[in-house]
């Protein structure tokens, strides 16, 4: 039961809800010692290593490196609606409205913080969870214990970095686009009628639109979302070499 605890403990450090502070670390050490007794009886053997040796160490520390590639894998899916918030609140003017995020500790965009909650939601409704502990009970037998680390294709899921950008760029280009609209024809406005005051005006225009796309990027970003969640999932099964 060692080794898949190992593992499922450095998913849940890493793996975006279970790290928040509000989960205490007896909690998530429970879960992973259910889940370990739950899958220990399906595991294919693992090798025979004395567990106060070096092979020991070794092994539980790819362990660790496994769970946490995994849950920095789905960190980032969260971490692109986060940024999606802060881009569009950047367009609207509400960069300066912050808010202080629980699991990190620092202070993020308020309509970052509403896409990274409702995409929690949207992970767990759409059982999330399941396939995740689904990809890594599978893990054990597409890389099972004793597989080196250099096994792994680690550049598929550092390349999830690049991915990240792109994918939030895809996300808010329409509401990027259509505040642009909104400040270009501000701008065209303030140079036809230069006696008006383009500030009084302006801003509040741009905060009702703002409103608007973030309405309307809402309608989209569930299957967004679910097309995300598979993409991140599908890498680190082939990053398995499964």
């Amino acid at each position: 039961m060692w080794w898949p605890f190992v593992r499922f403990s450095a998913l849940l450090w890493a793996m975006p809800v279970f790290e928040n502070p509000a989960v205490t670390p007896r909690a998530r050490i429970a879960v992973a010692m259910m889940l370990a007794f739950l899958v220990a009886g399906q595991l294919p053997l693992a090798p025979a290593v004395d567990i106060f040796s070096l092979d020991a160490v070794v092994l539980t520390v790819e362990q660790i490196i496994f769970g946490v590639l995994m849950g920095l894998a789905l960190r980032l899916l969260f971490e692109v609606m986060s940024l999606v918030g802060l881009v569009l609140s950047m367009q609207m003017g509400l960069s300066m409205a912050l808010v202080m995020d629980p699991g990190s500790g620092n202070q993020v965009a308020l309509l970052g913080q509403l896409f990274w909650i409702m995409a929690a939601l949207l992970f767990f409704a759409a059982d999330g969870h399941l396939i995740t502990l689904h990809v890594m009970v599978e893990s054990f037998t597409v890389w099972p214990i004793g597989s080196s680390i250099y096994n792994l294709d680690i550049m598929a899921v550092v390349n999830l970095f690049a991915w990240l950008l792109a994918s939030t760029l895809l996300l808010a280009l329409p509401g990027v686009i259509a505040m642009m609209l909104v400040n270009l024809t501000f701008g065209v406005a303030s140079r036809a009628a230069p006696s008006l005051n383009i500030f009084v005006l302006g801003f509040p225009m741009a905060l009702i639109m703002g409103f608007f796309c973030v309405f309307m990027t809402l309608s989209y970003t569930g299957n967004a979302f679910a097309n995300l969640t598979y993409h991140v999932l599908t890498v680190f099964k082939t990053a398995m070499g499964g």
